[in-house]
């Protein structure tokens, strides 16, 4: 079945799919696998989402599975699979992971449990169930819905990558993909991950910003000492380090180490994200109007800027405080920034910073970094993609040129070298990362409908998929 018909009735097919119940049971049978990737003891686990659920689904939608130990020696296996129809036809790549963070089961409300569905209105409760279980069973159902109202013909080749280690940045993903990069050749990337700008705005991102994650330490001596016998006199580690943090991020949240700000604001960024609004959802925070850079929207802020935030600071003993005075502090801080920042001069940044401000003993260290990547918003597919999303929901999709937060897209968009698609079916107040991690049905049915038109419209115009190349 063809045309205008058989796309609905594939749209049609995904809908009736989660009215009847069969989506929620594929959910509640991947959240109850307790795959925590920042638990050594669950390790067995990730192995066994890849083996048991997610390839033989595969299996029945025609690819073929490969299980690759990881390459940076942890235990978080990945799986590779290919659906081959032609060499003269476009291949699309997409991308999941099944790891989700730690349940945190006893601070869950009462009546809700991390590793079982628990569905209350429109809300699905449930441990990875935005993060991404949730998200990449509405793409695999929605892809099953069109391969049947296709009678088993996508007019496509489709390869997946599937990953156990995202939430603990994604290790070996960037090297398997660089060893696998003929294997995973491809025309387009498009997978699910992150939130929405609103649950009721259908929603496309083309990358996202970086994530540098780096610590402040001051360790001035052995043992605590008395803070009346010896204050006044005893230079305070927490007190430098207070002052440190003040004069990298002021009372406002404004960053003040003018080397680590971003570039300025593209008209073209500024375009697309112009009539995005950020926290109208119901249970959003309250946004401050006078937190962050000043002159600037609240999209601008989240999706075009650069932030650092203070994640801990710890010194002396907070739970059980005595009279002395600490020998050490230390600060776990994190920068998100954009395309164009200077990150790979961070540290010496910092500390040149620090220097300058006249604060000394203070430690920097870069622990980690993820690259920001952005694709070009005027690319043919972002235009593609959108029209493809409004023709199914009636909806004007908005466009984000990067996330706000991370995702591992440098892989797919520098080492695979595809042009990148992100379409997420979370929404920004889900608790993501959270107890009381939830869904919206409500977005997963439109998700399933907007996937399964997108699964159809690239079959439909797989000339024009190959004039992109």
């Amino acid at each position: 079945m063809n045309g205008q018909n058989g796309r609905q009735a594939a749209i049609d097919r995904a809908v009736r799919i989660f009215d009847k119940g069969d989506f929620r049971r594929d959910v509640e049978r991947r959240v109850a696998f307790r795959t925590e990737s920042q638990e050594p003891g669950q390790a067995a686990v990730l192995g066994l989402y890849l083996r048991d659920e997610i390839a033989p689904f595969l299996d029945r939608l025609g690819f073929e599975t490969r299980f690759m130990q990881n390459p940076a020696d942890v235990d978080a296996p990945l799986l590779l699979a290919t659906r081959f129809e032609g060499d003269d036809l476009p291949t699309v790549v997409t991308y999941a992971h099944g790891d989700v963070v730690r349940g945190y089961d006893t601070q869950w409300r009462n009546g809700l449990d991390p590793w079982r569905v628990v569905v209350e209105g429109d809300r699905w409760y449930g441990r990875g169930i935005a993060d991404n279980k949730g998200q990449h069973s509405v793409n695999l159902t929605a892809l099953a819905a069109v391969l049947d109202a296709r009678e088993g013909k996508l007019g496509y080749n489709l390869k997946v990558i599937f990953e156990t280690g995202e939430e603990i940045d994604s290790p070996g993903l960037d090297a398997l993909c660089a060893a696998e990069k003929d294997y995973l050749s491809g025309d387009l990337f498009i997978a699910s991950d992150g939130p929405r700008v609103a649950a009721g705005r259908p929603t496309v991102f083309l990358g996202s910003r970086g994530e540098l994650n780096f610590e402040l330490s001051v360790d001035l001596r052995d043992g605590g000492h008395h803070s009346g016998n010896w204050g006044g006199i005893l230079r305070n580690p927490a007190t430098v380090l207070a002052n440190a943090i003040a004069s990298i991020v002021d009372n406002d949240g404004r960053m003040q180490v003018c080397e680590l700000m971003p570039p300025p604001i593209s008209d073209e960024v500024r375009a697309a994200i112009a009539d995005i609004e950020i926290g109208t959802d119901e249970n959003a925070p309250y946004v401050d109007p006078l937190w962050g850079a000043p002159g600037l929207t609240t999209a601008e802020r989240v999706l075009a800027w650069n932030t650092i935030e203070v994640l801990a600071f710890t010194s002396g003993n907070s739970g059980a405080p005595v009279g002395a005075i600490p020998p050490s502090a230390k600060a776990y801080c994190q920068m998100r920034f954009v395309v164009g920042t200077d990150w790979e001069h961070a540290e010496l940044h910092l500390a040149r910073h620090l220097e300058r401000a006249g604060i000394r003993d203070v430690t920097v260290k870069v622990t980690s970094v993820t690259k920001a990547t952005r694709l070009d918003v005027t690319h043919p597919w972002v235009a593609w993609t959108l029209n493809s999303i409004q023709r199914t929901t009636g909806k004007k999709p908005a466009l984000i040129p990067n996330l706000g937060g991370t995702v591992p897209n440098a892989v797919f968009a520098e080492t695979l070298g595809l042009p990148t698609v992100w379409i997420p079916h979370s929404y920004p107040a889900c608790s993501q990362h959270a107890p009381n991690e939830h869904l919206l049905g409500s977005v997963a049915r439109e998700g399933l409908a907007l996937m399964a038109g997108l699964w159809w419209d690239l079959g439909e115009h797989s000339a024009a998929a190959i004039a992109m190349r």
